[in-house]
């Protein structure tokens, strides 16, 4: 079978697949790089991951000039092309197909599951609303960590910070939809795992004080409440907006 660029063939259980005694290649970028094919992992040199994870974040296809300029930015762009070309050899060496050529572009073969775009897929659901809570596994997100967190390329960190505000995004909107749906021990977790990503933001700390209120625990919204109050005025000098505030202002009122 021919899998053309971006186009994927799906077994039952919605995975993409080559063929059904070829399952297809898996490649993780969140946390760390890992490749496994046929169910085992494959170590690849640094420059083959680097090339993989640039490809897998652009999700289309790129210019060989450009892939090769972006990660060998100190070298000439005769050697840089020559880089380029021996990485892909390296590659093609993989009893799977990982990459694709067409003319003077490369692309990420359509065949190759990414993790970061199934954990996308869900927070655009999540987000938009058009998932129920009842249907959600919040641990597919709380147990996801940043985007190659251990990795300092410069071509890297607008995407890393890209993702990382989608996930703290949808924690919290999880969250929220857990929350309405009674699962509150889920609901607590999403939330806490947004204020661990981002100990200093907000909405993360709203979304763990909605949480309690949902559940009755009003002591716990409060003290949620004043610890977020101290840690801003600790770290920042600032005030937290009147929006927290509020949730929990009317709960003093009767405590005093």
């Amino acid at each position: 079978m021919t899998v053309g660029l971006r186009s994927v063939v799906e077994d039952a259980r919605g995975q993409p697949s080559v063929g059904a005694s070829r399952p297809a290649p898996r490649l993780s970028l969140l946390w760390s790089f890992e490749l496994t094919c046929g169910g085992r992992r494959v170590t690849l040199p640094m420059s083959a991951q680097r090339l993989l994870a640039f490809l897998a974040l652009h999700e289309r296809p790129v210019r060989r000039a450009f892939v090769a300029g972006s990660l060998w930015m100190d070298s000439s762009e005769e050697h840089a092309a020559g880089s380029l070309r021996s990485v892909i050899w390296r590659i093609r060496g993989v009893p799977h197909p990982l990459i694709e050529t067409t003319g003077s572009e490369l692309a990420l073969h359509g065949s190759v599951w990414v993790d970061l775009y199934e954990t996308r897929r869900l927070a655009e659901r999540v987000t938009a609303g058009t998932v129920d809570g009842d249907d959600l596994d919040p641990w597919s997100l709380v147990f996801h960590g940043d985007l190659l967190p251990q990795w300092y390329e410069e071509w890297l960190v607008v995407e890393r910070e890209r993702f990382r505000q989608l996930r703290l995004r949808t924690l919290e909107s999880m969250s929220e939809l857990l929350a309405a749906s009674g699962r509150y021990a889920e609901a607590m977790e999403a939330a806490l795992a947004a204020v661990s990503a981002e100990p200093l933001r907000e909405s993360a700390h709203r979304a763990v004080i909605l949480v309690h209120l949902a559940e009755g625990n009003h002591a716990e919204a409060i003290r949620q409440c004043r610890m977020y109050r101290r840690l801003l005025r600790d770290e920042l000098g600032a005030e937290p907006s009147p929006r927290i505030e509020q949730l929990v202002d009317r709960l003093r009122v009767r405590a005093s």
